[in-house]
């Protein structure tokens, strides 16, 4: 994987409050770790069978349960991602956003909307409560069934 590449995903982790991140392209992957003190970067190729790459893949998963377990716990009730694309917070850039932190929601109010294949589709609240945490940052990637809010 060319070097460039993982820089800017490192960039881009910094930029976000990800905590970690695995990409992977044809044979090769990358995991990159947020901890509290510092960065992890591991790389791992699976097309050389030397004991090199053993290690690096050893280091890669003992690094990976360690992320388990430092992850915070979180309290209230998980609004997860429905699809893959990008999120936003407001309709329209310098629109205001459509929830903030601390904010009552009822079941059916729009939090936010994700944009797949130039799509907008909105995602809405599925109970009453106030949104606890925005676990995403504006303009971010999501996976499915990534968490994006909390509402108690």
């Amino acid at each position: 994987m060319d070097i460039r590449k993982v820089k800017k995903l490192i960039e881009l982790l910094e930029e976000s409050n990800i905590d970690e991140i695995e990409i992977k392209e044809g044979e090769e992957s990358v995991r990159i770790a947020r901890h509290p003190q510092h960065t992890h970067v591991m790389a791992a190729t699976s097309t050389s069978n030397n004991s090199n790459t053993n290690t690096s893949v050893g280091t890669q998963q003992e690094a990976g349960s360690k992320a388990t377990q430092i992850k915070p716990q979180r309290t209230g009730h998980a609004i997860n991602s429905p699809m893959v694309g990008t999120f936003y917070r407001s309709p329209s850039p310098g629109s205001p956003p459509f929830t903030e932190v601390g904010q009552a929601v009822k079941a059916g109010d729009i939090l936010c909307i994700i944009e797949a294949m130039k799509m907008m589709n909105p995602v809405e609240a599925d109970k009453a409560g106030t949104v606890e945490t925005i676990l995403v940052e504006d303009g971010a990637p999501v996976e499915f069934d990534q968490a994006m809010f909390t509402i108690v």
